[in-house]
């Protein structure tokens, strides 16, 4: 860049220059009043003086872009710095006989030898400023002219230098991707969590906005609440509630999500959960412990409520229901539920005698984890085939995954096993296991799957109606002997059935403090316990979402043998929405979850965390 005459690199605001603004100032009133001003007709680029291009030193306002008379690009100053130079911004208007404002260019004339400037500014008004403004529109148009020919730029006020610095302060620009926060990415929505079918015996929810609402309902809430669930009716709640307390709609809804039923009912004693609960049995009263006549009625009632359950099942009238005896716990879900096409039945934990029972008695099953482990051993085999040494260890491999439960078979032959024996004479020496102790051998690995998560039991089709047979007769059904002995079975399920008894939920809601940091914080919190099944589950965590603003955090506690019921079927899976199950009496948005298959595999859900209406979970 050539150095102009008159222009400091290393520029200074003076003393004098403050002296001058005041002394224009001073003199705003007579040049307003004159006609026509000293210079006004002038341009500096008109100037025929050899500083013409000199680029003059004015603090004038600065203009808008449309009504810059040069055209040009501005250019801003390398050298100058915002602590140098500053002055307020001025904006200038001409007042047309229009009665319309618009900004104009100061006049500036530089006259003297001691460098005196006096800037003149081109304001008229509608009365008497019209031969000026005329004189003004040509003074602009030969400024123009002189700006192009000559391409040299000026600038109108010390401001400009730093207009394109201010200019980039509010508008910043992002170069790459990189440069863009975390925090202006939006996370993804997650606005369902997949299905659990998993029984829960306690809820825990913890808000930062209370759930007393939850508490102690009006006899018209909870009247509403049952009425509701006994004719699957569902009321619609906005997304926010500005004050759930007073919503009475809410508690009522609430009161409807809890209610389930059950039988057996005896007041006395809980009968869920029925596995390891001898401590709930003690000390209670057994009348039917010692009373044939009362165990054999039992029985009968509960055989009739059991059948009835099942064919509200197969006509879609109930979409599921639990069986919880002192071994294990049965589910059994409609067609359409859980992504599969027909009924199903999930059994867990089983023995090695129920299933030789169940096979006996003609019913086909299958072990979704014990095969899904043997198809991932066989794909690793598969794999190890390619290289020479995977080929020769390959049958090997294969032998022990021919029996349905993965390693409880064995192909060796007893005479195969000790035939090296007899090639060194010395098998009559060799005490030779018994056929008993082989037969225990060979199926160690089968009862080594008891009482685990991999001896889940899945059955399909016609055959959960063999299964439901089964129960009704099986004698290993109901205990023999210890507290619990002569009592059926606990039947557990979200629509009512022949001889089931309602129960609802217990909740409770209280408040307390949390240390968050230094500080501590008021959280409310709501606690639910009982059988809770996943309907119930899913309409509750619904109605927090719209009461709570869509923040809270849930702590699921799930009954144990049932938390592998999560697993896949063998069967081809069906779309979702494929069966119509309009009818079963759930809320709509719970059936459209369970119709979901779910992807928890043999675990079930621990927490839930809605932040800003999105879902996170662990599992």
């Amino acid at each position: 860049m050539s150095q102009q005459e008159g222009y400091s690199p290393s520029f200074k605001r003076p003393a004098e220059i403050m002296r001058m603004r005041r002394k224009r100032t001073r003199s705003d009133a007579s040049v307003f009043s004159s006609p026509s001003g000293r210079g006004s007709t002038g341009s500096p680029g008109q100037s025929d003086s050899p500083r013409a291009c000199v680029r003059p030193f004015s603090p004038g306002p600065l203009f808008n872009n449309q009504n810059r008379s040069g055209g040009g690009m501005k250019r801003r100053n390398p050298f100058a710095n915002i602590e140098n130079t500053f002055s307020p911004k001025k904006k200038c208007l001409i007042y047309n006989h229009d009665g319309n404002a618009e900004a104009a260019d100061k006049m500036r004339t530089r006259t003297g030898e001691e460098g005196d400037e006096e800037v003149m500014s081109t304001k008229t008004y509608c009365h008497g400023g019209l031969p000026f403004s005329a004189r003004l529109a040509e003074a602009e148009e030969q400024e123009h002219q002189d700006m192009s020919s000559k391409e040299c730029l000026t600038f109108s006020e010390d401001d400009s230098l730093f207009e394109e610095e201010e200019e980039d302060v509010k508008s910043p620009l992002l170069k790459s991707s990189q440069a863009i926060a975390p925090a202006s990415i939006a996370p993804p929505i997650c606005t369902e969590y997949p299905a659990d079918w998993s029984l829960k015996t306690r809820l825990l929810f913890t808000s930062p906005l209370t759930l007393s609402w939850a508490e102690h309902p009006k006899a018209q809430e909870e009247a509403s609440g049952l009425s509701h669930h006994c004719r699957a009716q569902f009321s619609t709640l906005p997304h926010s509630l500005q004050d759930p307390s007073s919503c009475s709609e809410l508690r009522a809804a609430f009161q409807q999500s809890l209610v389930y039923w059950q039988h057996p009912s005896l007041p006395w004693i809980p009968l869920f959960p029925r596995i390891n609960a001898e401590r709930s049995f003690t000390g209670r009263s057994t009348p039917w412990a010692q009373d044939r006549a009362l165990q054999q009625s039992l029985m009968s009632e509960w055989s009739v409520s059991l059948s009835s359950l099942y064919s509200l099942l197969k006509a879609r009238l109930c979409p599921y229901f639990y069986l919880c005896s002192h071994q294990f716990t049965v589910l059994f879900r409609a067609a359409g539920l859980g992504g599969s096409s027909s009924i199903t039945a999930f059994i867990s934990p089983t023995t090695r005698g129920l299933r030789e029972a169940m096979k006996a008695d003609g019913i086909e099953f299958s072990l979704p984890l014990v095969e899904e482990r043997r198809k991932s051993r066989e794909q690793q085999n598969l794999s190890m085939q390619q290289g020479e040494e995977e080929e020769q260890e390959c049958p090997e491999l294969k032998e022990g995954e021919e029996s349905p439960a993965g390693d409880e078979g064995e192909t060796d032959d007893e005479d195969g096993s000790f035939s090296w024996l007899k090639e060194m004479g010395v098998q009559d020496k060799i005490k030779k296991p018994d056929s008993i102790t082989m037969q225990l051998r060979k199926e160690g690995s089968t009862v080594s799957l008891d009482h685990k998560p991999e001896s889940v039991v899945c059955v399909e089709g016609p055959h959960t109606f063999t299964l439901i047979n089964f129960l009704i007769s099986s004698k290993g059904l109901v205990a023999a002997a210890g507290s619990q002995a002569g009592l059926p079975p606990t039947l557990l399920a979200p629509s009512a059935f022949r001889g089931a008894t309602m129960h609802t939920l217990k909740a409770r809601s209280v408040n307390v403090k949390s240390q968050v940091g230094s500080t501590y914080q008021n959280i409310s919190s709501l606690e639910i316990t009982g059988p809770i099944l996943p309907s119930s589950l899913h309409t509750v965590t619904t109605l927090l979402r719209s009461a709570q603003k869509g923040n809270f955090s849930a702590a699921l506690y799930s009954h144990t043998p049932t938390a592998v019921m999560n697993t896949h079927t063998t069967k081809q899976q069906c779309p979702g929405g494929s069966v119509d199950l309009s009818a079963c009496g759930l809320h709509p948005a719970s059936l459209q979850q369970l119709q979901q298959p779910s992807s928890l595999g043999k675990t079930a859900l621990t927490h839930i965390n809605m932040s800003n209406y999105s879902y996170m979970w662990k599992n």
